[in-house]
């Protein structure tokens, strides 16, 4: 098997000047159809992180909670993400047999290329049948990330090779052909259109991989519009994709992000609003570092720095840096002030994997303890991380069940929850993903909605 090849980055303004023209024909018109007059599958997308309802609004999300003799935690090794995987697949062949539909499955990620491939497709298959390929789709437009050539280079992304062929051999060695490898190029898609890309998903071989191929929302209409065709001639896949393919599939079109006015925040302003940053992406650091230095000496920021060294000391430690960070939070929220509440930014980790996940864990559990405290009902909760915003979300705010109302900036789901069981309930709950958006965005949310 030879060895993943590293490829040079490409520049980006560039290498999309370079590109065919867009399709011309707005396709979201034909996939509305379709998903309107044929056999299409039921769409049951499971995601690992809050922060997947990013390009979707005026739907409601369903959290999935541990069980008594469980606990949801941010990662799982190999063994225990086999067996969480399996338990929800059971439950939604359950589901899927008693109400009797046919479904499909998209397995959404924090980054579609991290999480354990080819297991997680693996269990889902074996639990609800096999697929007829496998679609593998990283396209995010909100979020800047592009396919082009097979080509998705992110520092983050745990694998050697940008070259997302090289990146299913590498994660998978001998378990794929050169022939089950195919991918649906933007040539393909802007110059040949749905039915183009139907005729590629037609003569996919059993159990191959298609790589989508994406640097424009037009793109993903136009793949989505011709796997909708290809499925209505009895193509059945499983996917694992980022954002942009869920929201289309769907046939859910874009907004411009909700504004302060139409949220009806309370004028005059009653209370402060909440931010919350756990993660630790050079982007979240950036987004903070702008945000403190930009709202910080106007008097209408307040600033606390939850310090980690003292959070993993002890717990005693820990829980007296909790109680003294919520009593300064809630002055300041009774006082209208905005109010920032952040880990300290240098990242402390520990001798090994188990450890670091640890420190982790107990940093999480501070911010929420915080969030479980405060009594003021705060003007908004922005949650800045992916595990953040599900903390704060699932414990910090007891939410079981959230409508997505759209997007509080591109890229940026904005939840509300208007169960009586909720903590805060109706407060506008931004979930801010640590690496989507500019240095400015943060603040110019915050700044928007003062």
């Amino acid at each position: 098997m030879p060895q993943p090849q590293q490829y040079p980055i490409l520049e980006r303004d560039s290498t999309l000047a370079q590109l065919p023209a867009e399709y011309p024909t707005d396709t979201q018109d034909q996939i509305s159809e379709l998903l309107a007059t044929s056999s299409i599958n039921r769409l049951v997308v499971l995601d690992d992180d809050p922060t997947g309802t990013q390009t979707c609004h005026d739907i409601s999300v369903p959290i999935l909670r541990a069980s008594s003799s469980s606990r949801i935690r941010a990662h799982y090794p190999p063994t225990e993400a086999e067996k969480l995987i399996r338990t929800i697949c059971e439950k939604v062949a359950e589901a899927a047999k008693s109400t009797g539909n046919e479904i499909d499955i998209v397995l959404r990620g924090d980054s579609t290329l991290r999480g354990h491939f080819p297991l997680e497709p693996d269990v889902a298959q074996s639990v609800l049948g096999a697929a007829d390929g496998l679609v593998l789709a990283p396209f995010f437009f909100q979020g800047g990330r592009f396919t082009i050539d097979d080509f998705a280079k992110d520092a983050t992304f745990g694998f050697t090779s940008s070259n997302l062929r090289d990146y299913v051999l590498e994660k998978a060695p001998g378990r794929f052909t050169a022939d089950q490898l195919r991918s649906v190029t933007i040539d393909e898609i802007r110059r040949g259109g749905p039915q183009a890309v139907s005729e590629k998903l037609l003569a996919t071989p059993s159990g191959g991989v298609v790589i989508v191929n994406a640097a424009a929302e037009s793109d993903m209409h136009v793949f989505v519009a011709g796997l909708l065709l290809a499925e209505s001639k009895g193509k059945h896949f499983l996917y694992r994709t980022a954002a942009a393919f869920v929201s289309t599939r769907l046939g859910i079109r874009s907004i411009p992000p909700i504004s302060a006015a139409q949220l009806q925040l309370p004028s005059p302003r009653q209370t402060g609003g909440l931010i919350m940053a756990g993660s630790y992406v050079p982007k979240t650091t950036a987004q903070l570092k702008y945000l403190t230095d930009h709202r910080g000496g106007t008097g209408k920021l307040a600033i606390i720095e939850m310090k980690v060294a003292e959070l993993v000391q002890s717990p005693e430690t820990a829980s007296q840096t909790v109680a003294g960070v919520v009593k300064e939070v809630e002055a300041h929220l009774q006082a209208g002030q905005d109010t920032l509440v952040m880990t300290s930014r240098k990242l402390i980790t520990g001798a090994d994997e188990l450890s670091s996940l640890k420190i982790g864990s107990v940093v999480a559990e501070a911010l929420v303890g915080v969030l479980q405290r405060i009594e003021v009902r705060p003007r908004y909760i922005i949650a800045k991380g992916g595990i953040t915003s599900s903390d704060a979300a699932t414990k910090g705010l007891n939410v079981k069940r959230a409508t997505i109302v759209g997007q509080a900036a591109p890229g940026v789901p904005l939840w509300r929850c208007d169960e009586l069981t909720s903590r805060h309930r109706g407060v506008p709950f931004v979930v801010f993903p640590g690496n989507v958006g500019g240095e400015a965005t943060l603040c110019e949310l915050v700044e928007g909605w003062y």
